[in-house]
Formats: structure tokens, C-alpha cells, sequence
């Protein structure tokens, strides 16, 4: 079998299908991977990749290298998170998986205080809308929403993540939104219109459609229209105000979740006991709860 480099390459084209994005996963230059696997097809003496203009794809000989590769990648990671989980030292980098909202939430203040307390541990946040492999090492911790977590990983519910209808405060009279203004959808989806449903306002048209939290705030906020939006950003956000009754709607749960053979990494455990802490300080403003005043 070859060594672990050689095989790293080989899986990372076989996946990208393109030497340039496999070159983009890997930190390298697309030379680097064209050197690579040439040389690899030249130790194995088979060609490994069919070169087509839809871009790599694997040859028989490539396939039949897959299956063994992809059993020797399982048993490196599977070594590197286990001697990850026997590292004691209150140092070093932590991977954190978490939504671009909460980054730019309350959770700025919490991670900023954590790294003040623990300036030898460097947070690399790597803010995304899905869950992130931790079984692959993408990350060592995950801040998630969901109600359904992967069974595959360990950690805590925190709490519960509530959103509710927002408008600009001045389209808002007397408990009422103004007649003009129209919803700001997230999906075109059937998922999406479900929710609608459930407000107050379930026959107002849709006028637009915004797939960004934060573009969709600002949107609310010049009054374009009105939008279903979490309650940590629509409460705190001036110059917005929930739609009365400000119910709550798309409730989801908050997980704070790594992979089990990290969990007793000294860093990961003080991380994920500090940030569950954190986040628990909030709980009414993530949960929606006490209804606010109008501002």
C-alpha cells in the first residue's frame, strides 16, 4: 500500500472529481496534484483516472484502489481523533462549526470572552447553514439548530431556538401591519409556505425572496416587507419589531455537539462547557421569551 500523502491525494481527486478543487481542499497548488497522482499511476503502474471534460473520473483499477484507500482513510482518522481525545493540554486549535447569525449574535461577545480567558487556544470558526462532518475532523466542535442532530455525535441540548414574524416598527399601527407590505420568503420550497401558514398573515402575497439572515433583516429593516426571522436577531435588531401577537414559530433545538473520542480533550471540554454556559445566560432572548416591547 502506498503512504498516507499518496492516498490523501488520490481520495481527494477521486471526490472533486477536478484537480482544481481538489487542490482547493488541500491547501495545495493543482501542479502539486498532477504531480501526485502521476507519479502514483506511474508506481501502480495502472491508470488510475480517466481525464474526460466533465473532469476526473476513476478507471477500474482507480475504483478498486477506492475501496482500500477509503478503508485506510477511516483508520487514520479514527487515530488521529483518538490521540486528539488524549491531549491534555489547555492549548492549541479548536475547529467550531456554528451559523453565521450566531457569530454575529450574543455568541460574539461569549467567544471573545473565551479567548481572552484562554489565549493559548486559537478558535477557528467556520460558519456554515449545515452540519459539519466531525466524523471527518471539518471540525471539532458544532454549535447546531436542529431536531435531528447525527446519532453518531455526543454533547447536550441547550435550548430551544424560536423565530416570529418582523416588520419594520413603522409599518406596524396600532397592532396591525400596514396593507402594503408583503412577505420576505426564505424558500420557494412547500417546507417554507407551511410556515407561513401558521401566522397571522397567511394570505399576505410573497414579494420577495431572500436566502441571506442578514440581507433579510435589512431588507425588513428599510421595510420591504415582513419576514420569519430568529428571535435573537429580529428582538435585538432596531428599528424592527415582531408582527403583533409576536407568536413564536419554527422552534428548533440548539446543540452543542463534537465527536465522542474528543470529548475529554481538555480544550474541547472547557470550550463546550463554557459556550453551553453562554448560551444558557441568553436563553430567553434565543428562545423568543419574555415578549418584547416594540422599539
Amino acid at each position: 500500500m502506498q503512504n498516507w500523502d499518496d492516498i490523501r491525494y488520490f481520495l481527494a481527486v477521486t471526490r472533486a472529481s477536478s484537480l482544481r478543487l481538489a487542490a482547493a481542499s488541500l491547501g495545495v497548488s493543482r501542479s502539486t496534484i498532477l504531480r501526485k497522482i502521476t507519479a502514483l499511476e506511474a508506481d501502480m503502474g495502472v491508470r488510475l483516472f480517466d481525464r474526460n471534460p466533465t473532469g476526473y473520473l476513476l478507471t477500474q483499477a482507480g475504483e478498486d484502489l477506492l475501496r482500500a484507500a477509503t478503508d485506510m482513510e477511516t483508520l487514520m482518522l479514527d487515530a488521529s481523533r483518538r490521540l486528539a481525545g488524549q491531549d491534555d493540554k489547555v492549548s492549541g486549535i479548536i475547529r467550531v462549526a456554528l451559523s453565521a447569525p450566531l457569530v454575529a449574535g450574543p455568541l460574539a461577545d461569549d467567544l471573545t470572552l473565551f479567548t481572552q480567558r484562554h489565549p493559548d487556544i486559537r478558535l477557528e470558526l467556520l460558519t456554515s447553514y449545515g452540519m459539519a462532518n466531525l466524523f471527518r475532523r471539518e471540525a471539532d466542535v458544532a454549535v447546531r439548530i436542529s431536531n435531528d442532530p447525527p446519532d453518531d455525535l455526543v454533547g447536550r441540548r441547550i435550548l430551544t431556538v424560536a423565530r416570529s414574524c418582523y416588520a419594520a416598527s413603522r409599518c406596524i399601527h396600532e397592532g396591525r401591519l400596514e396593507a402594503s407590505q408583503k412577505w420576505i420568503g426564505w424558500s420557494t420550497g412547500s417546507d417554507a409556505a407551511h410556515w407561513y401558514d401558521e401566522t397571522d398573515y397567511p394570505n399576505m402575497e410573497m414579494g420577495a425572496i431572500i436566502d441571506d439572515p442578514f440581507a433579510t433583516l435589512e431588507a425588513v429593516r428599510a421595510g420591504m416587507g415582513a419576514a420569519i426571522l430568529p428571535c435573537f436577531m429580529g428582538d435585538a435588531a432596531p428599528g424592527v419589531s415582531r408582527i403583533p401577537p409576536g407568536k413564536l414559530l419554527l422552534k428548533q433545538d440548539m446543540w452543542v455537539l463534537t465527536h465522542k473520542d474528543l470529548r475529554k480533550t481538555a480544550r474541547v471540554r472547557i470550550f463546550t462547557d463554557f459556550i453551553s454556559k453562554a448560551l444558557l445566560q441568553r436563553k430567553d432572548l434565543y428562545e423568543g421569551k419574555p415578549e418584547p416591547d416594540s422599539h
